[in-house]
């Protein structure tokens, strides 16, 4: 590693958002400080995702390097032949996300001694970054536990996966930390005592806790809400913590608590982030992506046939919706179906864009020249005409989308809890006008919390446009199999809202 550059350490480092822009910040005069020393996850797809960007950032500055991916994503290279192009950066980039999946509490002999091994030769600044795993804090992880017999909160590992961070602190000794997770772990308990306080006490004296003499202690910052005390920061709220996403140019309503710990030798006072003076919309980022019709599951899918069920549908819905809102606004819709849509695109669409300028380039630098992990799920017919119908709902209404008291008796699904008032929401559409919900990795399971806006395409999101909600570049490559791809958009930090998190560590480091 160079003098000058800052070392960072990416821990529970997922598909690699978190990393991604920490590692996109650019100096004034263009040079990127960050360089990732390791990176650490156990999934196996999220790290061959973490593996394939790690190899991009080394190889995109070599001649001939970014045409050599683009044959790579677009299927004219394999994986090995692209590496065998490349060893040297194909061996750093291995080396880098420790040659295979590794945890934290598993793996540590190793991870630690790769980490030691990297700040004994850097000389300059470093830099933790990442976020336990959240199930366990999570509000949903929380009722799934619930329900567990005999389920007890002390006995869970994952509640104690912070402390694996705090060992990593104790052997880094950063300049700076950046922690993220889960709202929920504002108000999770252990015996019955909020958990979040201690968790806060114990990252501003990670040694107290690893017993681990001589280890540096931290002042923890919020980066919304600037502190009373500098010398010793504290907040009246715990929320203070709390970064709603779609305040800070992420097309996203993704609330999450990010912490900043900073060295206490470092007499600095970070910045909070600058919200933005209005939200991003899900039409602003996805509406030049190429329409796709959905599958049909549980039956032979044949293009012909959508279209048919898609016509048979039309006439269903527009006399549905005229008896509740008025005829001239169903007519407009004009819900008959596209004809002769392919299920997946790598084509680049000739649709009119309308992002965000700060997002325009975001996402289409170094573009590849086609559109990557774009490809629709199959549905049950019955669902692609409840999937229409939210979608034209939400349309008329100006943005809401229905509940379960909206949909008439006909479309009513065959669910156990459907008119009990528990999951009024089963179907929810993502509004064109508004900022998506909190893409989670539920979408892996099923789309139906995820349904396109445009009702012509009766279908859930794919990889693509999570990632787009995401912030993900569009040159990103999600590796595995589609599931394994939903869950990793669903677990990752906002790569744009990380680039803006490492704007404020680099001043720090100033």
């Amino acid at each position: 590693m160079e003098t000058g550059e800052v070392l960072v350490i990416d821990l529970f480092a997922g598909p690699g958002g978190l990393g991604e822009g920490v590692s996109s910040v650019a100096d004034g005069d263009g040079n990127k400080p960050f360089r990732i020393g390791v990176s650490v996850e156990k999934e196996p797809s999220a790290h061959k995702t973490l593996t394939t960007r790690a190899f991009y950032r080394k190889i995109k500055v070599l001649d001939g390097g970014l045409e050599d991916y683009f044959n790579y994503v677009r299927g004219k290279l394999t994986r090995d032949e692209i590496f065998e192009l490349y060893p040297q950066q194909a061996q750093e980039a291995i080396y880098e996300t420790l040659e295979e999946p590794r945890a934290l509490g598993e793996d540590n002999d190793l991870i630690h001694s790769r980490i030691r091994e990297l700040i004994i030769t850097h000389q300059g600044p470093k830099v933790v970054i990442g976020g336990p795993p959240c199930q366990a804090y999570s509000l949903a992880g929380r009722s799934r536990n619930a329900g567990i017999k005999d389920y007890k909160a002390e006995d869970d590992h994952r509640n104690f996966l912070y402390k694996e961070y705090l060992k990593v602190l104790s052997i880094v000794q950063p300049d700076v930390f950046v922690m993220e997770n889960v709202r929920g772990i504002l108000s999770a308990k252990l015996n019955g005592n909020v958990m979040f306080p201690q968790i806060l006490q114990d990252l501003r004296d990670p040694g107290l806790v690893t017993e681990v003499r001589g280890v540096a202690k931290y002042r923890v910052f919020s980066l919304v809400v600037e502190a009373n005390d500098p010398s010793d920061p504290q907040y009246p709220d715990s929320s203070d913590f709390l970064i709603r996403s779609e305040n800070y140019g992420v097309p996203q309503a993704r609330h999450r608590v990010i912490l900043l710990g900073v060295r206490q030798d470092i007499a600095h006072v970070p910045d909070t982030i600058h919200p933005m003076k209005q939200a991003v919309t899900v039409e602003q980022v996805l509406s030049d992506l190429p329409p796709l019709r959905s599958g049909l599951s549980k039956q032979k899918d044949i293009q012909k046939d959508w279209e048919n069920q898609v016509q048979i549908n039309a006439k269903k819905l527009e006399r549905i919706l005229k008896t509740r809102f008025e005829s001239g606004a169903v007519d407009k819709l004009n819900l008959e179906p596209m004809l002769d849509l392919e299920r997946q695109s790598s084509l680049v669409s000739e649709l009119e864009r309308i992002i965000p300028a700060h997002l325009e380039d975001w996402y289409l630098a170094s573009h590849p020249g086609c559109v990557l992990n774009h490809a629709t799920r199959g549905h049950m017919t019955s669902d692609l005409l409840r999937y229409a119908f939210s979608a034209a709902f939400t349309k008329l209404s100006g943005g809401t989308s229905p509940k379960a008291r909206d949909y008439p008796l006909e479309l009513a699904p065959d669910h156990e809890n459907w008119d009990s008032g528990v999951h009024v929401d089963r179907f929810r559409t993502q509004a064109a006008n508004k900022c998506a919900t909190t893409v989670t990795s539920h979408i892996s399971k099923d789309g139906h919390y995820f349904i396109h806006y445009d009702p012509k395409q009766c279908r859930s999101l794919t990889v693509r446009e999570a990632a787009r909600l995401q912030t993900f570049p569009d040159n990103y490559l999600f590796e595995g199999n589609r599931t394994q791809q939903y869950v990793q958009v669903g677990n990752a930090v906002p790569p744009y809202l990380a680039q803006q998190i490492g704007n404020i560590v680099m001043k720090l480091l100033e």
